[in-house]
């Protein structure tokens, strides 16, 4: 499967799920060949645990989301990520009413 085929794959399944924790920013991916896969990681503020850093494995061939768990980020290296684009972007966010998943 080709790597951009396996990255639209992944957004179509990754971004209606993350959308509710916008804005998100994906600082790390790493494409697996060989398991038709796309290992990631994306930092947003969460309304529970403030920033996190939140791994997560897309399966291609089975179409499969996998979380990977999640790490506390600090104040200082949240600001850092904030200095990029976001991955998924939003006008107004609604962390109180985000999932709590």
């Amino acid at each position: 499967m080709a790597e951009q085929v396996l990255l639209r794959m992944r957004d179509e399944k990754v971004k209606p799920h993350l959308e509710q924790f916008a804005p998100v920013w994906l600082v790390d991916q790493k494409v697996i060949f060989e398991d038709e896969a796309v290992q990631f990681n994306v930092v947003f503020q969460h309304n529970r645990y403030g920033w996190v850093n939140r791994r997560y494995r897309y399966d291609g061939f089975n179409n499969v989301l996998y979380y990977k768990g999640q790490s506390v980020l600090s104040e200082a290296d949240a600001l850092q990520v904030q200095e990029r684009e976001p991955y998924i972007s939003t006008i107004m966010t609604d962390i109180p009413n985000a999932y709590g998943g």
